[in-house]
């Protein structure tokens, strides 16, 4: 390996390590939120969502069922099979890979891998170049769409080249300036809080 492959290396690992790091620092910060605070969150979340193009436009949406305190995703997902949308989950397999799964309702999914609830195994698959609109988890998000994640590369593969539009759930007292990134990391075409779009396509 060369000096320019080392470096690149090193500094892989480094944006490895810090990311690790700030994960625990982020959890410390959304346990540390007031409950008041992520009720009224959610509830703009669903409001600025459910008013985009992106949304109202769609008729293939995959979306995170949210746990914890996560940005809940539930209100969300009953708005979209109420209005007649192809609704899909995620459905995780061992090594980072998942497909997407559709449901007729929220109440079929429960949990799986880790604990995520999920679609049953039987559920049928929707091809990603079929899908229209995903809503990607993460941490936390900076102003350039990039996604402190979970640590798993789930949505870094799943995401490669397909054409739905991208929409990260963010939380505003948890946006960040930037994030460390590595070659792998896809940045999300929205950044969607409470208080309103935070970061447009193409910006």
């Amino acid at each position: 390996m060369g000096y320019s492959g080392a470096r690149a290396a090193g500094m892989n690992r480094a944006a490895g390590d810090s990311k690790a790091e700030l994960r625990g620092q982020v959890r410390k910060e959304i346990a540390a939120l007031p409950d008041s605070y992520i009720a009224d969150s959610d509830n703009g979340l669903f409001i600025q969502v459910t008013s985009m193009d992106a949304f109202t436009k769609a008729r293939n949406i995959m979306m995170y069922c949210s746990v914890e305190r996560e940005p809940d995703t539930r209100a969300i997902a009953n708005a979209a099979f109420s209005a007649g949308k192809t609704v899909a989950f995620p459905f995780c397999y061992r090594g980072g890979e998942m497909d997407a799964r559709i449901v007729r309702s929220i109440d079929e999914l429960s949990p799986a891998m880790l604990g995520i609830p999920a679609p049953p195994g039987a559920a049928p698959v929707i091809a990603p170049g079929d899908l229209d609109l995903v809503l990607v988890p993460a941490l936390a998000f900076d102003r350039a769409g990039y996604r402190l994640g979970y640590g798993g590369g789930y949505y870094d593969r799943y995401l490669i080249g397909i054409p739905a539009v991208t929409i990260g759930l963010a939380r505003k007292l948890l946006i960040r300036a930037s994030l460390p990134r590595e070659p792998h990391d896809i940045a999300v075409e929205y950044v969607v809080t409470e208080c309103g779009i935070e970061k447009h396509k193409g910006e």
